[in-house]
């Protein structure tokens, strides 16, 4: 890891040279001095890494390292903030009143402090030498190359269906538990067993078995794991059970919450699934909500202490699974790495099986540590890199051993993936001890936090190929996949993927990667991770600890990066934010229980604002709430001073004000503004000449009048909440990097918003490649009425919303049409208020790639037909408010990936089509509002109380319990709502 930290100073201070050349004139090439001089060290790395845990002297020369790395970066950043202040921002050097020889002054102390730092470099490397360290350079074609991280990219199937081997005798003894009404005493049924073992995977296959959907009404899945909050956990619980409810759980006090679950378990069956609880004490927090007891339903636990299990329960029914034997365990390690090769020409020989087979027994039997060791294997080629692999294993087991850990071998094992990874994904995954237990992350935030931090630089991508379009947020997908590949951690799929968004919509740890990585953490002294939360009614400031390596270990007092946890209601002591020791912090990050005090804020802000002056990523998601007045929670003025900054999330926040300061943080990429109020922004954002990835509230006012300006943001690749009653459209033309235009209004009628429409509709045209519109409050389709045929075939536009008057939707089917639409990258489409009087399901039904289709009072005719071969794609489809339909038609190979139906308010429709009885067994049905006969039809679903009603999840929050993957799907949720 110190390699990587090397790796990064010696790039950062490249990008500080280039980028503050007015700052760093006379002493530009001491610093590039002190780079040449890492760089060099940074040769012996790869040796003293490899041999650090051997040796205590080695151990303690490599944390000295890392810290000579982060003290020339924070000496340049330390300067230049010093000379920017003096200079009272970057104004131009011409035009500015500075203080002479207190300049001077730091210029000599800067030349010093470099001197220093040279020659503890050279003496660190002598040390290195002296201990017959080797300089060991990269070869060209190694896994941490850029070249080696696209060849990673593949089809992804893997992180949809997790391999599934031995379980299941388990499996069919627990459906049989739940399913049997005639066992009125168990209405628990406990899966225990340690970490790894697979209790969770065991417990999705059943929660989706098609037995379980059969025998339950509702069904809910909640995680509580060590950091949890009792409504979080109630809300996830009623937001499954009770979907028609959602609305009314704000307004709802905990005693409200806990009857009316007790209320519906009793007259519904309902499943609860309550993954991976750790004490007595959470389910007795919980206890009051479930009727135990009561017929039909049940509750199904994983935990890994089975008092935890007979605590809830005395009479459960408690099932622990076995390890995998050999033949089961071998069976695993085969489907994880033979599987997903692409190399046809890889052979297994007996000697090699007989290596593998041997270190798939270490594993002893533990899914966990074979589908880690897996991900491990399969990046490797040759017989000596396996035979390399195996020597480690056998290393990193004796250590273990030797330490005495519980289940040793197998975190040795999970050590041993990380030992593996090249120096750029070490830095990646430790950056996930950025989040508590249990988080699922989101993949685009974590890019862009990995940019911030300088892990990933405009540097990486002189290796890409010429003529590719590859960013940095492409490298960072190609980071994170091959975490995925190497079976690190967990990945989820958009639902609906385009190319430039990328293909992961979040990660997750599995509990003992995250320990790993906790451990990994302290040891390397890369992230400091504090916990405030409230036991037995008192507070306690909590660091994850963890015990390193039994070598007596470097430690230096510096804090690189902070992470900072906090229950609710808890305000806590943030004395450590004043410390000396934290003013070299490169990342701040703040998560919150529901609500952040006003006394919280109070304390965090001069903390932040007067301590943390290096700061490159600063994220206050959520910080606030909807209960401070209105003069209380403004961005300080004092933001600008934080000039280093990359990164700023204010997403999920009640920042009501922003300063115009803000327009000095020249060097920002990312400006996440996505808050829950109704902020007064200046209209300084054209001056973020850096900015890549804009995210604008739903809402806002512009100080003292106007548009809000955005010309001048020549690097904008993304830009999310455009809205044209507050943003030019003109200035949409000047963003000549803009790659992708999400969730944008195109409302009322300008003549620059039909240009617009026209320009992106042009499938030559090459800026905004990637669009997702709503058009509202306008007759443009009644006046260009080739506009909407466009659109539709658009390679450009993934997700369409039009509400408004249409009454024609496109001329006549011909050959042109077709052709047009065969091209089209349409995924997802609302009609609201379209009063069609012709039959749009002969159009839309063309649209390849369609997934989503919702028509809200659309058509104003009496039948549709959707025919054979229509919606290939298409998986959700909602009508409502079609008040005259009366006969609706579809052809069974008509929608052949159709997985959910919801019909509202069709009063006429007078029987639901065959189609739906061939789809209800594998999706979701809801229907409302239409004649009793359409229910009963002899060949279509049962009535709407055995129908599975379609559910909308809990606002996303990171402190909110967690999901099964994404099935049952929730396709009415996406429409232009926060991401």
């Amino acid at each position: 890891m110190a390699e990587s930290v090397v790796a990064f100073a010696v790039k950062g201070l490249g990008v500080l040279v280039i980028q503050n050349a007015q700052f760093l004139y006379g002493i530009s090439d001491q610093v590039e001095q002190v780079q040449a001089h890492l760089r060099q060290m940074q040769c012996f790395l790869k040796d003293a890494d490899a041999k650090q845990d051997e040796h205590e002297t080695i151990y303690n020369l490599v944390a000295e390292i890392r810290e000579v790395a982060y003290s020339a970066e924070a000496v340049v950043e330390t300067f230049v903030f010093e000379l920017a202040s003096r200079r009272g921002g970057f104004r131009k050097i011409l035009i500015r009143s500075v203080d002479i020889l207190s300049e001077v002054l730091a210029r000599y102390r800067i030349r010093s402090e470099i001197e220093t730092i040279k020659k503890n470099i050279n003496i660190l490397i002598s040390s290195l030498q002296s201990y017959g360290l080797i300089a060991v350079m990269e070869r060209e074609g190694t896994s941490s190359t850029y070249q080696r991280k696209l060849q990673f990219r593949r089809s992804y199937s893997h992180v949809i269906e997790e391999d599934f081997v031995g379980f299941q005798e388990d499996m069919k003894t627990l459906i049989k538990h739940l399913v049997n009404e005639r066992e009125q005493n168990c209405q628990v049924v406990a899966i225990c067993g340690m970490g790894g073992l697979g209790k969770t995977t065991l417990a999705k296959k059943i929660y989706h078995h098609q037995s379980i959907k059969n025998h339950f009404d509702q069904f809910a899945w909640v995680c509580i794991s060590q950091q949890w909050q009792i409504r979080d956990i109630l809300e996830g619980i009623f937001t499954k059970l009770v979907p028609k409810r959602q609305n009314q759980i704000a307004n709802m006090r905990v005693e409200e919450l806990v009857k009316q679950l007790y209320r519906v378990q009793q007259e519904k069956k309902c499943l609860v699934v309550i993954d991976d609880i750790w004490s007595s004490y959470a389910w007795d927090s919980l206890r009051a909500a479930f009727p135990l007891g009561s017929m039909g339903s049940k509750i199904l636990i994983t935990t890994r202490n089975k008092e935890v299990a007979m605590h809830i329960d005395p009479t459960c029914f408690l099932h622990e699974p076995k390890c995998l034997n050999e033949e089961e365990s071998w069976e695993l390690f085969q489907k994880k790495v033979f599987s997903r090769r692409d190399d046809a020409d890889f052979k297994v020989d007996t000697r090699m099986e007989m290596l593998v087979r041997e270190m798939v027994e270490r594993c002893g039997g533990l899914p966990l540590a074979i589908v880690v060791l897996g991900g491990i294997l399969v990046t490797k080629h040759t017989w000596s890199e396996w035979e390399i692999v195996h020597q480690n294993l056998n290393l990193f087991l004796r250590r273990g051993k030797s330490r005495g850990q519980q289940h040793g071998g197998v975190v040795e094992v999970l050590a041993l993936s990380y030992h593996d990874l090249p120096y750029r994904l070490k830095a990646c995954f430790l950056c996930l001890g950025n989040y508590p237990e249990d988080v699922e992350i989101e993949a685009e935030k974590l890019y862009q936090l990995w940019m911030a931090e300088g892990i990933i630089l405009p540097s990486s991508l002189e290796d890409k190929e010429k003529g590719k379009e590859e960013t940095m947020m492409d490298v960072a997908e190609c980071y994170l996949d091959e975490l995925a590949q190497r079976c690190i951690l967990q990945v989820q799929l958009e639902e609906y993927p385009i190319r430039c968004q990328g293909r992961f919509k979040s990660c997750k740890l599995h509990d003992l990667m995250r320990d790993l990585c906790l451990l990994k953490i302290k040891e390397e002294n890369f992230l400091k991770v504090v916990h405030l939360k409230r036991h037995k009614n008192e507070q306690q400031l909590v660091e994850n600890s963890y015990p390193s390596s039994s070598l007596s270990s470097y430690r230096s007092s510096q804090i690189h990066r902070l992470a900072i946890s906090f229950d609710e209601n808890v305000d806590g002591d943030l004395s450590l934010l004043k410390q000396k020791q934290v003013q070299h912090i490169r990342s701040a990050v703040f998560f919150y229980g529901r609500r952040c005090s006003h006394r919280l804020w109070e304390q965090i802000k001069p903390c932040i604002f007067n301590h943390l002056k290096l700061l490159k990523v600063l994220d206050l998601e959520a910080m606030g709430h909807r209960f401070f007045s209105v003069s209380d929670l403004k961005l300080p003025k004092a933001i600008g001073n934080l000039i280093h900054l990359r990164y700023l999330g204010l997403r999920y926040s009640w920042f009501n004000k922003l300063p115009s300061s803000i327009g000095k943080l020249r060097y920002l990429q990312t400006l996440d503004l996505r808050t829950l109020s109704h902020p007064l922004m200046p209209n300084v954002l054209r001056k973020l000449k850096l900015l890549q990835h804009l995210y604008l509230p739903q809402s806002l006012r512009i100080e003292n009048g106007g548009m809000l300006r955005l010309d001048g943001l020549d690097s904008l690749e993304m830009l999310e909440n455009f809205h044209t009653y507050y943003c030019d459209t003109k200035d949409l033309f000047k963003l000549t990097n803009l790659r992708q235009l999400r969730e944008a209004k195109m409302w009322g009628r300008h003549e620059d918003m039909i240009n617009y429409l026209f320009s992106i509709s042009n499938p030559n045209q090459q800026l905004f490649r990637h669009s997702s519109l709503s058009i509202r409050d306008s007759d443009i389709f009644s006046k260009e009425s080739n506009l909407l045929t466009q659109l539709l075939g658009c390679h450009h536009v993934h997700k369409l919303e039009i509400q408004g008057p249409i009454q024609v939707l496109a001329p006549p089917i011909d050959h042109q049409i077709i052709s047009l639409y065969s091209s089209s990258s349409l995924t997802q489409l609302c009609l609201e208020g379209s009063l069609l009087k012709e039959d749009p399901m002969s159009t839309l039904e063309k649209l390849p790639n369609l997934r989503s289709l919702d028509l809200d009072e659309a058509f104003v005719g009496k039948e549709m037909v959707c025919s054979a071969m229509g919606f290939p794609q298409l998986k959700h489809l909602k009508l409502k408010g079609l008040h005259n339909l009366v006969r609706w038609r579809v052809d069974e190979r008509a929608m052949p990936n159709l997985v959910t139906i919801e019909i509202r308010s069709c009063k006429k429709l007078e029987m639901l089509p065959n189609k739906l009885r061939f789809v209800l067994p594998h999706g979701q049905v809801l229907i409302e509002g239409t004649p009793e006969e359409c229910h009963y039809s002899p060949r279509s679903p049962p009535p709407l109380s055995r129908s599975r009603s379609l559910s909308r999840p809990a606002s996303r929050s990171l402190s909110r319990p967690a999901s099964p993957p994404p099935f049952p799907l929730d396709p009415w949720d996406f429409f232009f709502q926060p991401i």
